[in-house]
């Protein structure tokens, strides 16, 4: 998965808080930092309770080689 976070963001750390798999990192001075985005099942729960409509995550594009 690929997930950005955008200049929205004010750290509040909602998204680190609601995802299951525990994609995020999160301190209060940087904010939350996805680093586990291989663990992410696209629940889309950060998305969701994003109140900043901050956070994308999108499927990566495997490139076929043949």
């Amino acid at each position: 998965m690929k997930i950005t976070i955008n200049e929205w963001c004010k750290k509040c750390g909602i998204c680190a808080s609601v995802c299951p798999k525990n994609v995020y990192s999160f301190n209060e001075l940087e904010g939350p930092k996805p680093e586990r985005t291989k663990d992410c099942i696209d629940c889309n729960m950060c998305v969701i309770m994003c109140p900043d409509f901050a956070i994308t995550v999108d499927k990566e594009e495997v490139e076929k080689v043949g």
